[in-house]
């Protein structure tokens, strides 16, 4: 079943987080923008209420939450209703796709990544982009998750996990950068990213869907 029942309730509480942390949220778009793709037809896995997409120029999103894909709508998103585990398109539909903070809600993290490899065309690349469990931040929201509004329902991954699930979905990372350094109340400007995890929070890793050639 999707979790999406706080992000229904409290859609508010949601889109304030990211005003109130303004310079988490630019920090982790710059961090993603740096490994998206320029160009090509993209899809938001989770898109929520189109945050990032809207800010990365990514059209195409699916969510499972109806109070989150009228929001997404109202920002100009083309949003269908659906699971990770269930994408509504088509085998080689999209050239890159993305996933932000979404792999820790969804039920079977295998069939999500396998789902995302089949979406993408030939080469296609999928951004993975997640909270390390290892993380200052990780740390944290575990310490917290059964008072967190939108977390208690959440699993977090560390970074070696979620390159082993890639890989094992047919996506060869590529490329890993970080950001997020010091506690989120820390964060009081725009941060540079670093390559490579350990000691930033958020995490970013491209791969390639690879083929049978």
């Amino acid at each position: 079943m999707p979790k999406t029942g706080p992000f229904d309730k409290h859609l508010d509480l949601y889109e304030d987080w990211f005003v109130k942390n303004r310079y988490v949220y630019e920090s982790e778009l710059k961090a993603i923008r740096h490994l998206l793709p320029s160009r090509g037809e993209g899809l938001e896995i989770g898109v929520g209420s189109g945050l990032f997409a809207q800010s990365l120029g990514i059209q195409t999103g699916i969510d499972p939450s109806s109070v989150m894909i009228r929001k997404a709508l109202e920002r100009g998103i083309n949003v269908k209703e659906g699971v990770a585990e269930n994408i509504p398109f088509p085998d080689n539909s999209f050239d890159y796709a993305l996933m932000v903070t979404t792999i820790c809600f969804v039920d079977h993290v295998d069939h999500s990544l396998q789902e995302a490899a089949r979406i993408l065309k030939d080469n296609g690349v999928f951004i993975l982009a997640f909270v390390d469990k290892n993380s200052p931040v990780g740390k944290e929201y575990l310490r917290m998750k059964e008072k967190s509004l939108f977390y208690k329902e959440a699993t977090f991954f560390s970074t070696e996990e979620m390159t082993a699930a890639l890989k094992k979905a047919g996506l060869q990372p590529e490329d890993t950068v970080q950001t997020i350094f010091g506690n989120l109340d820390q964060v009081k400007t725009v941060q540079n990213f670093e390559p490579g995890y350990g000691t930033g929070s958020f995490v970013v890793i491209r791969s390639k869907k690879m083929t049978n050639e």
